[in-house]
């Protein structure tokens, strides 16, 4: 194995860049990687361009990327094997998914059967499924015969889209500012998409439901306006669903009488790479397995690591369609 490795890094905020680095040998439990793709959540964006949660500089060669399938190359935790394919889930404070040769925790690491022939790169997908997996399965929402609103049809967000109209809502309403992800959104089982830019969320959504509001709603962005904004579309005495990293370490101003005036609930979701067992990865990795959901149209954009710094940039600024960015080793 060579002694050197291509990577992005993070140099400084608003930028990523390709690097030869050299290869970082794993610790006791842990397993040394090499990566064949990986993918940029939106949560990787808000530390890039924002700072939001990082470590302190300087950022390691792979850093940021919690999002990655790969083979083990050596490991030194029990259960893992050379030849082994995984899916890789870090947590995304100390992800090195951008590596080509990544150290990673154990732990957050599962296992592909090597029966099951799909593409690494469809594989890839169950992470970001599985977060929402985790989430739906953390807050258990009775949506069967409701209005459901998602703000945001990015993976996630279409992943939500699809899982509750899977769980009965009666009718899903969603919204993006981007088209290419608007025209994917009814094939996910959007009944009503709107565009935020050109349309009045409050006053379609109000429209839509008689003057009520949401029955359940996951804002799927992480923006302070569309946080502020899921308090305006939620019907009183509904659930809220607060998905989204937001954009800011700073405090996130939002109208606090609307909220208690409507007796709303609002739940966050964090840790589904700390879930005993990996549970919600696995189960999304079933999911892609049976072809109960089709993670392929998702997969909008496919970059060398040598273009990494393009990758993140596309994936900020949504061009050319962007949906899912990702990476190959």
């Amino acid at each position: 194995m060579a002694e050197t490795m291509r990577a992005g890094r993070l140099v400084e905020i608003g930028r990523v860049e390709f690097e030869e680095a050299p290869i970082d040998p794993p610790q006791p439990g842990e397993l040394l990687v090499q990566s064949e793709f990986a993918s940029i959540c939106g949560s990787d964006l808000h530390g890039v361009q924002f700072g939001v949660e990082l470590p302190p500089p300087p950022w390691p060669p792979g850093y940021p990327g919690h999002e990655g399938v790969g083979i083990v190359v050596q490991s030194r935790a029990d259960g893992f094997s050379e030849g082994d394919r995984v899916l890789c889930v870090p947590s995304a404070l100390i992800g090195r998914c951008m590596a080509e040769y990544q150290r990673l925790v154990a732990t957050t690491a599962i296992t592909i059967d090597p029966a099951l022939e799909l593409p690494s790169e469809q594989i890839l997908m169950a992470q970001q499924l599985g977060t929402v997996i985790f989430a739906l399965r953390r807050y258990p929402t009775d949506v069967a015969g409701k209005t459901v609103v998602v703000l945001g049809q990015g993976s996630a967000g279409l992943f939500f889209t699809h899982l509750l109209k899977r769980a009965g809502a009666a009718r899903v309403i969603v919204a993006d500012l981007s088209e290419a992800r608007r025209a994917l959104s009814p094939a996910f089982g959007a009944d009503v998409v709107l565009d935020p830019a050109t349309d009045d969320l409050r006053a379609a959504v109000r429209d839509l439901t008689r003057g009520q509001g949401s029955d359940y709603l996951v804002e799927a962005v992480g923006k302070k306006e569309t946080l502020a904004q899921s308090i305006e579309l939620a019907a009183p005495d509904s659930k809220l669903l607060w998905f989204g990293l937001p954009d800011t370490s700073g405090p996130v101003p939002i109208s606090f009488q609307k909220f208690f005036r409507k007796r709303l609930t609002a739940q966050t979701v964090y840790g589904a790479q700390f879930e005993p067992g990996l549970v919600s990865f696995r189960m999304a990795l079933d999911m892609i397995a049976r072809g109960d959901i089709d993670v392929r149209p998702l997969l909008s954009h496919i970059l060398p690591i040598e273009e990494v710094g393009r990758a993140f940039e596309l994936a900020h600024t949504r061009e050319e369609g962007a949906i899912k960015v990702s990476v190959s080793f």
